[in-house]
């Protein structure tokens, strides 16, 4: 290197250092000098402002209270709500909706944050769909709690169908839903939705068909005499057989649009034929709410549900899941069935599921089949075999007898207990879950089947459904039931494998 090179090195280094030291000098009121660069620091600061009133006026900050990370067990009833979770339109009515602005009306979020349950870290365990009722859930989410009597002044805020049963500190990673190991959810069944099919509807006829072709399969159900005494007692009361056999076929074949046409003049009057099914109805109802499933059948639908404990595949018994999806296959843990008990001179029968998790329908779908296992004579084990490859269609049961028990956090809460928060169960409220889901869940549930017949409107339903499937070579739709079934799926799964062989040779 030449000295003149040498020379001009040197004056660029000494640029640099005095560059250096101008950016760290400072003024002598002691501001820092500023090169005209904007720091990273200073780009992501946003200026403060004031939340507006409703006519726009800035309002004043409220005193910064210390929010806690909390789990926050919860019951409610579904009636008259979109679900659990909320939704974007804010005109759909939710669970959490109320139980947010209690939460702000209470004091236990500060209204800066009463307008987005993010800014809370809210979460829910279980999402309950329309109409669907929970004795227990759990939200997980930051609240301010300092105040001794907050679960009472949140319960004030609340209406009485939706309570808090209590709120524990938890670490700050807690995610409720992740962090539940099961979830116990209960059904509410009449027994009378253990029948059998209505004499010459559509769905005994499949059977019968079925246990021509295949005798010894399916069973023979010695409660099909209930129907034969309730005819009796239709007859008993002045109607004739040939009164009766229109009243049937005519349910049998027509749309609910029609039967009402029929039912009612143009003047809103009803019509003879309107009376007539009117008085066989009463008397219908009647029989069915003095039925009393024998132990045997109680007990056959014990052995249905059992068939569901254990893992499984799950892809028949909700929508858009295929067999090969791994997210199909779901653990139960348990199920149990009570004995039969008396409500309002109807009896019904209590079903509980304990599984790791669920998908959409299942639960709904789980019952139903159960339910047409019994009431159709075929064997058990034809649960069973929904869990294999065959795509069938298996209708999902009410709502109206759904509820969620209560999510259980069995692994989580010896993590808690070490780390000194109290484990998240829900025993301690249990007298008072039980007298809440008597008076806001069981006794709504009683009362909309008593008025509205939707368990038997639903089953009725189903024994007069006719329709077929094209993927099934035209048979009817609940030919699952019968015993074709087995052929049926052997069939199906060879078209399958011949399907794949062409593929394969067409590709060679």
């Amino acid at each position: 290197m030449s000295a003149d090179q040498v020379s001009e090195a040197k004056n660029e280094a000494v640029v640099d250092t005095s560059e250096h030291v101008a950016k760290k000098a400072k003024l002598d009121d002691g501001t820092p000098v500023s090169d005209g660069r904007v720091s990273r620091r200073d780009k992501n600061k946003t200026e403060w402002t004031p939340r507006l009133d409703a006519d726009g006026n800035p309002m004043p900050k409220t005193e910064r209270k210390p929010k806690r990370k909390v789990a926050c067990m919860l019951g409610y009833c579904g009636t008259g709500y979109n679900g659990m979770q909320t939704q974007p339109d804010p005109k759909l009515k939710t669970i959490e909706d109320v139980l947010f602005k209690a939460f702000a009306d209470a004091g236990a979020i500060s209204e800066e944050n009463s307008d987005d349950l993010k800014k809370n870290s809210f979460q829910r365990a279980a999402r309950t769909d329309k109409g669907v009722h929970a004795a227990g859930n759990v939200v997980s989410l930051k609240l301010i709690i300092e105040d001794p009597d907050i679960i009472s002044k949140i319960n004030a805020a609340l209406p009485e169908q939706i309570r808090v049963w209590g709120i524990e500190r938890v670490n700050r990673s807690f995610d409720c839903r992740k962090m539940c190991s099961s979830r116990v959810y209960e059904y509410l069944l009449p027994t009378h939705s253990l029948l059998p099919p209505r004499p010459h509807s559509s769905l005994l006829q499949l059977i019968e068909e079925s246990k021509k072709g295949n005798p010894g399969v399916l069973r023979d159900d010695p409660e099909q005499a209930w129907w034969d005494a309730t005819k009796q007692r239709i007859l008993d009361e002045g109607i004739t057989e040939e009164e009766l056999r229109s009243v049937f076929e005519k349910n049998d074949s027509s749309s609910e649009d029609n039967i009402k046409l029929d039912y009612l003049t143009e003047d809103g009057e009803v019509t003879d034929y309107g009376k007539l099914v009117k008085k066989v109805r009463a008397i219908e109802n009647t029989c069915r709410s003095e039925y009393r499933a024998s132990e045997e059948k109680i007990n056959l639908f014990r052995e249905a549900m059992n068939q569901y404990v254990g893992s499984h595949n799950y892809h028949n018994f909700t929508l858009g899941k295929k067999f090969q999806d791994p997210s199909a296959r779901r653990f139960m843990k348990s199920t149990s069935v009570s004995d039969p008990f008396i409500i309002e001179g109807s009896e019904w029968i209590s079903i509980k599921i304990h599984g790791q998790s669920f998908m959409l329908h299942q639960i709904r779908k789980m019952i139903s089949m159960a339910s047409l296992v019994v009431r159709t004579g075929c064997p058990v084990t034809r649960i069973t075999d929904c869990f294999g490859p065959a795509k069938i269609n298996i209708p999902k049961a009410p709502a109206l007898g759904l509820l969620l028990e209560c999510p259980v956090y069995e692994a989580y809460n010896s993590k808690l207990e070490e780390l000194g928060y109290n484990g998240i169960e829900f025993s301690g409220y249990q007298k008072e879950m039980d007298a809440f889901k008597m008076k806001h869940i069981y006794d709504k549930i009683y009362a909309e089947e008593q008025n509205q017949k939707v368990f038997q409107g639903f089953f009725e339903f189903l024994d007069k459904f006719k329709n077929s499937e094209a993927r099934t070579g035209g048979r009817h739709i609940f030919d699952f039931l019968g015993a074709a079934f087995n052929n049926g799926l052997d069939n199906q799964e060879k078209t399958k494998r011949t399907d794949a062989a062409n593929d394969d040779k067409s590709t060679e």
